[in-house]
């Protein structure tokens, strides 16, 4: 077993590879490598054991000694993830989902009630539109689509009683909008002061984009913070999982939500993530941004390319707050693997140009997803964002010809070359 000793002062990239120095979800002191549960229900020592662990399930105060029943309840590997998980976005606790949707369906289920709202920045990934807009409603709850970095028309939502949570993306999908985490926390501390106990407003960010690497909205103050583990974390597009990272007296109704939904992530991804995603994603991540910063250097100066959106250019409308907000833990600037881009005319070249990609391109594939080993290409507008319908898409300010480039592993040149060569075709 490692020593506890002086595990607070070491850094998260150190802690992403070892974990906590043990584990009260399962003792494996002779294992360099954490244990994987291949169980779907555990043997009990007593009837009286069984009772204990129903009753105390989701319980802020757990008992001395984990009590697995069931694993759609709890199981070890899925605990020891949301141990790291919780480490390394700063949090008190995590809870794992069998996807990103499933975390996010989860808490604004155990946060919103009938007759209550959510208040949701105006650029959504596609599956969070529709849950908002579309599942929400059916159980009468309303909703409201701003621009969340307005801070006046923030603060005018923030007044109406039936507000409830503020759900944004610290890193907007797929138009890299970076919400200014300080001032809306601001906003909504100080409409929480006219709130009785019971009726808080809780924000929730989904961090999936810039990643606990990039960016730790509880820090900031944000009380719920989302990641699809399916993405970057995970890394290597095998694994499809999500979490929430919240604050200790949530964890019952949370692990609650999970249970009757039956969102449990199955402990094999749960392993993979753990093992495999979280001890490499810091070392993919600053490789992938390295080469992202090139990319983006690159479309930038071709001349049939007419706007390129990625963090770490000058460019960026919000460069000042990229660098303000997106840093490492060890406080290096992180402008992260995703690049949006549009090329000049219209759809007929972007159409040309993303299909030339997907049939002849080595380096570049069109899929869905972000954040792997391999450089990904697709057309939001048309794909991931699609559950937004057309007469919606101006008002949430995604341009049907916008591209948007998840940067993997590959050499940096084949890249380029590769999009040089569609781009000489358009």
């Amino acid at each position: 077993m490692k020593s506890k000793k002086n595990i607070k002062q070491k850094s998260l990239r150190t802690k992403a590879i070892h974990g906590e120095a043990d584990s009260s979800s399962w003792e494996f002191s002779h294992h360099l490598i954490p244990p994987m549960t291949a169980s779907t229900t555990f043997r009990l020592e007593s009837l009286e054991r069984g009772a204990q662990g129903f009753s105390t399930f989701g319980a802020t105060k757990k008992t001395d000694k984990p009590i697995w029943i069931y694993d759609r309840l709890e199981e070890p590997t899925t605990k020891m993830l949301e141990d790291q998980l919780a480490a390394l976005e700063k949090g008190e606790c995590a809870i794992a989902f069998a996807s990103g949707m499933g975390a996010i369906s989860s808490t604004l289920l155990s946060l919103l009630k009938s007759n209550q709202k959510v208040v949701a920045h105006k650029t959504l990934y596609g599956c969070t539109y529709s849950l908002i807009t579309n599942w929400l409603p059916r159980l009468n709850i309303g909703h409201s689509l701003i621009d969340m970095n307005n801070l006046k028309e923030l603060e005018k939502s923030l007044q109406a009683a039936d507000t409830r949570v503020i759900y944004f993306e610290s890193v907007s999908n797929p138009i890299l909008e970076i919400a200014d985490l300080e001032k809306i926390v601001l906003l909504v501390k100080n409409a929480n002061k006219k709130r009785e106990k019971d009726d808080q407003i809780y924000t929730v960010v989904d961090n999936t984009f810039p990643t606990p690497w990039a960016l730790r909205p509880i820090d900031w103050g944000i009380d719920f913070v989302i990641q699809s583990l399916t993405k970057n974390i995970s890394g290597f597009g095998t694994e499809m999982g999500g979490a929430v990272i919240a604050p200790k007296s949530f964890e019952g109704i949370l692990r609650a939500a999970r249970k009757d939904f039956g969102a449990i992530i199955h402990p094999y991804s749960a392993w993979h993530i753990l093992v495999y995603g979280i001890s490499t994603q810091a070392i993919r991540f600053e490789q992938q941004q390295v080469s992202a910063q090139k990319i983006a250097q690159f479309l930038e100066k071709n001349p049939k390319v007419e706007r390129v959106i990625y963090p770490g250019l000058k460019s960026h409308p919000q460069f000042k707050q990229a660098k303000k907000y997106l840093k490492s833990p060890e406080g290096k600037f992180a402008p992260g693997t995703m690049i949006s881009f549009q090329l000049k005319g219209n759809m007929g070249k972007c159409q040309k140009f993303v299909n030339d990609i997907a049939q002849n391109s080595y380096a570049i594939t069109l899929a869905v997803s972000l954040g792997l080993t391999k450089t990904l290409i697709e057309v939001p507008g048309y794909m991931t964002h699609s559950a937004i319908p057309s007469n919606k898409r101006a008002e949430s300010g995604i341009d049907p010809r916008a591209i948007r480039l998840s940067i993997g592993l590959e050499n940096v040149d084949d890249i380029i070359n590769d999009l040089e060569s569609s781009l000489k075709k358009v």
